[in-house]
């Protein structure tokens, strides 16, 4: 779930934060917008004071899905104005791992420009799956060039961030990602391992002839469970309707 703009974000702390925590985000939202300085203390007690819940409660787990802390953090951030370029770099190293996220997920809303891409990368080189969901929201997907776009999205499927529901993921598919992520598919199969099924329209958006005559092969592979990784791989896609056509 990612809110689509400021009012959006304060429906949603106003329909689940507790009456304290509305008023005690209302009362610094408007302090930092008079003191740049206020935000030093505010941003790292967004949580105690407003709340962690997730803003989809349908899918709680899913690293994309926002939280009232991310909620209120982009809210303050907002507040500051033009002067949050100034501001989000030394939010975003000097905070933990909620706040850090919070900065990621307010780029959407911030006048920064392409000051905060370096955040998006340093967020996308760690390990942390809910810094990398936040880092590739739609300021990343729209900022990003296509050779750091298609990195992250390997990155993603590696450590398990859900890719689906990046915002523009189809738009923003090159030949070199769908290659990329049809190589990754090939050693899984190979490894006797599952891929998992939400690369296929990536691959598939630009199937390349080389990785699919390799993932095909594998059907034929003596190792029974290589030919059954293979099986069940291609069964997620659209591929096998495809194999005697000239791709």
């Amino acid at each position: 779930m990612i809110p689509h703009d400021t009012e959006h974000l304060w429906i949603s702390v106003r329909e689940r934060a507790s009456a304290d925590g509305i008023r005690w985000l209302e009362e610094k939202t408007e302090a930092v917008a008079r003191n740049l300085g206020a935000i030093a203390a505010a941003f790292p007690a967004v949580g105690r004071e407003v709340g962690r819940t997730t803003l989809d409660p349908h899918d709680p787990d899913d690293p994309h899905t926002w939280r009232l802390d991310d909620a209120g953090r982009a809210l303050l951030l907002v507040a500051i104005g033009e002067r949050v370029r100034e501001e989000i770099h030394g939010l975003y190293r000097h905070g933990d791992a909620n706040e850090r996220r919070g900065v990621l997920r307010a780029l959407l809303f911030l006048p920064v420009g392409d000051s905060a891409v370096p955040l998006v990368e340093d967020a996308i080189r760690t390990n942390d799956t809910n810094l990398i969901a936040a880092a590739l929201g739609p300021y990343a997907m729209q900022r990003l060039d296509d050779a750091a776009l298609a990195q992250a999205v390997l990155k993603c499927v590696f450590v398990g961030v859900p890719i689906s529901p990046l915002d523009g993921l189809e738009d923003r598919t090159t030949p070199e990602m769908s290659r990329m992520l049809a190589d990754y598919a090939h050693e899984r199969i190979a490894a006797e391992r599952d891929v998992p099924a939400e690369v296929w329209p990536v691959i598939e958006r630009y199937p390349p002839r080389e990785e699919i005559a390799e993932i095909f092969s594998e059907l034929d592979h003596p190792i029974s469970e290589r030919r059954h990784a293979a099986e069940r791989a291609l069964r997620d896609s659209h591929l096998l309707r495809s194999r005697d056509a000239n791709i």
